[in-house]
């Protein structure tokens, strides 16, 4: 089976900082895109960072409302991936998950929770 799983979300403070990340099964994360998707209560899904791999061209995407704050990064050895959360404010409040567009398939998530 093909399979996301995340972690490393919590609790912080506002202006603090969190890396999450993303370990795929069952296929290669160098294989397809993959994004970091967030969920806050209220609003639709925001597609905040997609990180492409198909081993000839590599382009990371970030949202205006996280660039220059949010990170992607990619360990194909551990078949991971990362998202470095740096200067978190209330706004980025949410669940985040991993999805893979061309397999149909996100992960449950994990919950970031920004404190003022």
């Amino acid at each position: 089976d093909v399979q996301l799983v995340e972690s490393g979300g919590g609790l912080v403070q506002s202006g603090g900082s969190l890396r999450l990340s993303c370990t795929a099964s069952g296929f290669s994360v160098s294989s397809v895109a993959i994004s970091w998707v967030r969920k806050a209560p209220g609003k639709g899904p925001e597609r905040v960072s997609r990180f492409n791999g198909d081993g000839s061209s590599e382009s990371r995407w970030y949202a205006d409302s996280v660039k220059g704050r949010f990170t992607a990064s990619r360990d194909n050895a551990k078949n991971s991936l990362y998202l470095q959360m740096n200067n978190l404010n209330e706004e980025d409040t949410a669940l985040y998950y991993c999805s893979s567009d061309a397999l149909s398939i996100s992960g449950r998530g994990t919950q970031v929770t920004v404190s003022s």
